[in-house]
């Protein structure tokens, strides 16, 4: 069986994902991004099959970005999901915390892993909010690794810098306080976070303006954890993830 049918067919859960879930989409010209996870069979993790990690579809050919309103995503292993999201990597919290209205297909299985945000999320996971945001910050500035994120030269002709990127940090931004300060992530962003991430990403804020909102939002997001004025615990509670990792394995296996 192709990798694809494999992927869907086994899905547990998939959401929106992308501007889209976070209440950043610009008609017309943002695309749909989704997400999800599915259980590979056992020939492929316990068998001599092959992993399959991840699958990707895009609504444009490999190299050429998406247009408006193309359809692409990532369906990730529950295995590849779990090891990135006790790690903290920002990418993977979306289908822990994707409103109802954005959750395009759940099994139960697809609940119960929703439900272990709480365990799932950790301070780490703020820490690499943080990080992506610096990267961005950095973009924005003309350093870093800038071979290593698109550059929109449209959005640099029209506007002076890369307002999508601003809008990135942003967002990042906000979300980190969020996360470092209830525990827990809105989406789509809260106002008047969600007003001002539009306003930077449609070209109204100045580059000087988004730079010093976006360190603001992170010196506190900091300071929450510096402080210990989090709920969050310091890492995710790996053992417990991993027995429902396994018991989820087999549950499916059977059914």
């Amino acid at each position: 069986m192709h990798h694809a049918a494999i992927a869907h067919a086994n899905t547990i859960l998939r959401t929106l994902d992308g501007s889209g879930v976070h209440g950043l989409a610009v008609p017309g010209v943002s695309d749909r991004d989704e997400i999800g996870v599915f259980i590979e069979p056992a020939q492929h993790v316990i068998g001599l099959a092959g992993a399959i990690d991840h699958y990707v579809w895009r609504g444009q050919p490999e190299g050429h970005r998406s247009k408006a309103d193309d359809a692409e995503g990532t369906l990730y292993s529950l295995r590849k999901f779990l090891h990135l999201v006790v790690a903290g990597n920002p990418n993977l919290l979306v289908p822990l915390y994707a409103p109802e209205s954005s959750v395009y297909a759940s099994t139960a299985l697809g609940v119960e892993l929703r439900g272990l945000a709480a365990v799932i999320v950790s301070q780490q996971a703020v820490r690499r909010f943080l990080g992506f945001l610096d990267s961005q910050v950095d973009q924005l500035r003309g350093e870093g690794r800038k071979h290593r994120i698109p550059v929109r030269t449209e959005l640099i002709e029209q506007w002076g810098f890369d307002t999508k990127a601003a809008s990135h940090a942003y967002r990042l931004g906000a979300e980190a306080v969020e996360l470092a300060e209830d525990g827990t992530l809105t989406l789509p962003m809260r106002s008047p976070d969600r007003d001002r991430a539009l306003a930077i990403k449609t070209g109204g804020v100045s580059l000087a303006d988004v730079l010093a909102a976006v360190a603001d939002l992170r010196a506190r997001a900091a300071a929450a954890l510096d402080a210990g004025r989090t709920p969050l615990r310091p890492s995710a509670e790996v053992a417990a993830v991993t027995t429902w990792s396994v018991e989820a394995h087999l549950r499916h296996w059977r059914s």
